[in-house]
């Protein structure tokens, strides 16, 4: 039976991975708690002592704004621990994910951007993932890194879902961005595509994986809102109003067009990712039922 490490099994995607893997074989959790990323010397232990057919890092600093002010932390947790990761599966003759991000690109595309390619991060945070990407790739071995952008889930911290509900059942009137468009992705659907992934022994690069189609921040909120009372959630919510990203300055500039295409993964997966409202319905769902 195969023996996999799962790095980051407290966050968003991390606590699906924990109903994915265990098809795929042993599964050993590492948390935050458990595990601070900065510590190489630790991460190479715990790798050492496991000795995993497969590591799968679903860690990561992604507070995009603080970022800008703890760039060397950022770049010790998104960069050189998946680096270290990288090279410990390498002696193990192992097999290592990683999952990155849309950060890595600058947005000023009009069409889905592909595998292929430049990147061109705006902040430390993307900046930081990209070093990860380069570190990886420089030590070669059976390294898969997935790309994915705008997560959302049942479980973990804060989500864009669950600040929407939040805000929605404490204001009648909400301002949210128009003008950043991009890909709105569970957390349990990137759960699922890694853990066939790593079934179909998918080949060593860089894959795309988002929920079908693109919306903007705005029109999302708006999903949320429409789905969330259909479904019986508290929400005061009365207006919704668009704004630009110019009128919600914050520490870090993010892309404004961030659409990943998934044309290379989805022969691996047999099938065309869940279209981004199905999957907002499912969730939501999920969380009433978690929630009440």
């Amino acid at each position: 039976m195969k023996r996999i490490l799962l790095i980051g099994s407290q966050g968003q995607v991390g606590q699906e991975l924990q109903y994915t893997l265990p098809e795929l074989g042993e599964v050993i959790r590492v948390g935050r708690d458990q595990l601070d990323l900065s510590d190489g010397g630790k991460l190479r232990q715990i790798i050492c002592e496991t000795k995993p057919d497969c590591i799968v890092n679903a860690a990561a600093y992604t507070a995009v704004d603080k970022a800008e002010s703890e760039i060397e932390l950022a770049n010790a947790i998104n960069g050189t621990a998946p680096q270290i990761m990288a090279e410990e599966a390498d002696k193990l003759g192992a097999t290592f994910l990683h999952i990155s991000t849309d950060y890595v690109f600058d947005g000023q595309q009009n069409t889905p951007y592909l595998e292929t390619d430049p990147t061109n991060p705006l902040g430390s945070y993307g900046n930081s993932k990209l070093i990860g990407e380069k570190l990886i790739q420089q030590v070669g071995g059976n390294s898969i890194i997935l790309r994915t952008a705008w997560v959302y889930g049942t479980y973990g911290k804060g989500n864009f879902v669950k600040t929407m509900l939040r805000v929605g059942q404490e204001r009648s009137e909400l301002k949210v961005v128009v003008d950043q468009v991009g890909c709105p992705t569970w957390a349990k659907d990137i759960a699922d595509a890694i853990a066939l992934l790593l079934l179909n022994s998918a080949t060593p690069g860089i894959y795309h994986f988002t929920n079908s189609g693109a919306v903007s921040w705005y029109d999302f909120a708006q999903a949320i809102f429409d789905e969330a009372k259909l479904m019986g959630f508290s929400l005061n919510v009365k207006q919704v109003i668009p704004i630009t990203t110019d009128q919600y300055p914050t520490p870090a500039i993010r892309p404004a067009y961030s659409v990943l295409g998934g044309q290379k993964i989805t022969p691996i997966l047999g099938t065309y990712p869940p279209y981004w409202r199905d999957s907002l319905k499912q969730m939501l769902k999920q969380l009433h039922s978690v929630t009440s």
